[in-house]
């Protein structure tokens, strides 16, 4: 009997270690979840918007070559559709009129065309194709478009300084095919409940690029990052993305979104 009491003992505590292996798994499921919900409503109600902005590319010999561009956005009407997006190109002249339409999904592909003033016709991004490089910069297609909520699978794996603030650091996977990156892990400060940095891993497992957010700025509650600076570990090259102020509530709608308008733009 008392060799049956230690078995059964046994089992239990075998069966409560691993129930809590469990449970804890799922808390910090859930955990990283919350937060990643937090930070992604924490701007909710924008509506739409426009802004210009610089994007500066550096290759590893630090050479620099400058763009200026402008972004446009419809935001999303819920969580479970996409916001809307517009890139277009002013400068320099070889890539003047260039633009790229991207309508982002939570897990089909993200919709996306480019067009290219110099060929003269609208070209769709294939969902294979999406991981390429962005106008050569060191930007992919699908960073173009919307972090959208519910395209990734969230694990909270602790908390660090990041600058003068402490962030949640969280390790996303996509759950959307066809991504670049097998995760990303995003560093989410908890005073304003902004990403500041996030690591993007190649399809090896391999650390590719890191993004740093900087210069954020609050628009009565609507928080902006007005630098990000895109490196790439492999290469040494790097993207700067410099945004000037944000213009919002500036009556875009729907038909300022469809492919029709790419090669009519100006």
């Amino acid at each position: 009997m008392k060799l049956k009491t230690t078995i059964g003992m046994i089992l239990l505590m075998a069966f409560m270690i691993s129930f809590a292996a469990r449970v804890e798994a799922a808390t910090e499921e859930d955990i990283g979840f919350d937060i990643a919900a937090r930070s992604d409503r924490s701007d909710l109600g924008f509506g739409d918007s426009e802004v210009e902005l610089k994007m500066v590319l550096r290759n590893a010999a630090g050479q620099e070559s400058t763009r200026s561009l402008r972004i446009a956005t419809l935001e999303k009407p819920d969580e479970s559709v996409g916001d809307k997006s517009l890139v277009l190109f002013d400068t320099p002249r070889d890539i003047e009129g260039t633009a790229l339409l991207s309508h982002a999904k939570i897990l089909d592909p993200d919709d996306q065309w480019l067009f290219l003033p110099a060929l003269k016709r609208v070209k769709r991004i294939s969902s294979s194709n999406k991981s390429g490089p962005f106008v050569g910069s060191e930007f992919a297609f699908e960073d173009f478009t919307a972090i959208e909520l519910n395209k990734f699978d969230y694990v909270h794996v602790g908390e660090e300084p990041c600058g003068d603030l402490t962030c949640d650091v969280l390790e996303r996977t996509p759950r959307y095919e066809n991504s670049g990156y097998t995760k990303q892990m995003s560093w989410v400060d908890q005073t304003d409940f902004q990403i500041r940095k996030v690591e993007f891993y190649d399809r090896r497992g391999d650390l590719l690029k890191v993004l740093e957010l900087k210069d954020y700025r609050d628009y009565e509650g609507i928080w902006r990052a007005h630098v990000l600076s895109m490196i790439n570990v492999q290469t040494n090259k790097q993207t700067d993305l410099v945004y000037g102020d944000y213009s919002f509530g500036v009556g875009l709608s729907e038909n300022d979104f469809v492919k029709g308008r790419l090669s009519r733009l100006r």
